[in-house]
């Protein structure tokens, strides 16, 4: 290995443990904001949606995107998002019996305020995003006839006719970004935008969408499957149990690592087989190897009511919009600082661009075959030899999730559950 490839490595690795980082922290921080609720988010998403806000940053602006992300420089950014699309998301669908995974960025402007050329290129060569110009302020259509007779009748209703202009303006536009999210995650998300979520004031919208459907490498048996009461913890001293929920079981060893004070339980996902050269490394004969890109990895706290503990326990080590700004993203969102000058052309305004809100939706469906999940952002803007004693693995409270692309060490997707028997 050369020393450039060295060095590309490891700025690779520093980015990927940024967003590690940031998967935890943010963990931490969602599951504050709404305690007592289930959690699940695409840490991967958040990333790449940022990314394409750092792809048209300057100045601070992209000094505290890099910052939080982990990032030396925004062509680092780019070149690991890139790299990360093309291997740990690459589809590997039915013919190879790897998961099937679909990642598809995209950027939409107005037409009132394109996209800067330079940008334009940017986003397409090293995102393979798809750009887009949208209107937000300028549709006409039928309604607008029919909120110009009411004038007519009642002058009063202005600035109500005015509003019902604004809101269809928009609507076709939030619409067209909400099918293009559709299609990307199989229909598992179909609002990321909910409505008035944007509006004539909206001049760009940067958006992903992740699609996951894995198989257990190792499914569990549905006859197994039975029903257990779930202790959640209720926010006051003691734990509350709740309605009987399905358990998925197994009998046989699984990959269990017991900690001080909570326990891990991977469950990898069934990939290709690869045959490999042992003579490659001095051996001799071919032997068949399992290669496995992804797993869910379920932090189990020893407590009932260790969740939070736990979470916290694992955001503490230095490193959607309130949890950011907790992490030090502030520029990005104040209309006075923000500096995303690289991103669209001025119109003449005078007003700067800045990012109004974070839309995040996931889903994540999990059964005895495996996993299906589904995230999109919108920003608007153990050895061998004697087989150790088995452990018992009862996730019977709270506990944090984690999917995770092993290979790069990418966590797509994470989320915490306090009562499985919420949506």
């Amino acid at each position: 290995m050369d020393d450039g490839e060295a060095a590309r490595r490891h700025r690779h690795r520093a980015i990927s443990g940024g967003l590690t980082a940031l998967a935890v922290r943010l963990a931490d921080r969602l599951g504050a904001a709404s305690p007592g609720r289930n959690l699940a988010f695409s840490p991967l998403s958040v990333h790449a949606a940022l990314s394409l806000a750092a792809a048209g940053a300057a100045g601070g602006t992209l000094d505290e995107i890099l910052a939080v992300l982990g990032a030396a420089s925004r062509d680092d950014l780019a070149a690991f998002v890139g790299r990360t699309a093309e291997t740990a998301l690459a589809d590997r669908g039915p013919e190879s019996l790897g998961p099937r995974v679909v990642f598809a960025p995209g950027v939409w402007c107005d037409a009132a305020r394109p996209f800067k050329p330079a940008y334009r290129a940017a986003v397409a060569a090293e995102y393979n995003a798809e750009a887009t110009v949208v209107d937000f302020k300028n549709k006409v259509g039928y309604s607008i006839l029919i909120d110009a007779f009411i004038l007519l009748l009642d002058p009063s209703m202005i600035d109500q006719c005015v509003l019902d202009l604004v809101s269809e303006k928009a609507e076709e536009a939030r619409k067209q970004i909400n099918a293009w999210a559709r299609r990307a995650t199989g229909k598992l998300i179909t609002d990321v935008l909910p409505p008035r979520s944007v509006g004539p004031e909206t001049a760009v919208v940067l958006g992903n969408a992740i699609y996951f459907k894995g198989k257990w490498d190792r499914p569990f048996n549905e006859s197994d499957t039975e029903r257990k009461p779930f202790y959640r913890h209720d926010g006051a001293a003691a734990a509350a149990a709740v309605a009987d929920v399905p358990y998925m079981s197994s009998r046989s060893y699984q990959r269990v690592a017991v900690h001080d004070g909570f326990k891990v339980l991977k469950l990898r996902y069934r990939s290709p087989r690869l045959l490999r050269d042992k003579r490659k490394r001095g051996g001799g004969g071919d032997v068949g190897g399992e290669f496995t890109r992804y797993a869910m990895a379920i932090f189990l706290p020893d407590a009932r009511d260790g969740l939070r503990g736990l979470v916290e326990r694992m955001a503490s080590r230095p490193g959607v919009v309130g949890a950011l700004e907790q992490l030090g993203l502030r520029l990005p969102f104040s209309p006075e600082l923000a500096d995303l000058s690289d991103m669209v052309e001025d119109d003449g305004s005078g007003w700067p661009l800045f990012v109004g809100d974070i839309q995040h939706k996931a889903v994540i469906e999990v059964n005895e075959e495996g996993t299906v999940a589904a995230a999109a952002t919108m920003t608007r803007m153990l050895p061998s030899g004697v087989p150790p004693p088995p452990v018992d693995f009862v996730a019977e409270h709270p506990f944090a999730y984690f999917i995770v692309e092993e290979m790069s060490s990418a966590v797509v997707f994470a989320g915490h559950i306090v009562d499985p028997s919420m949506e």
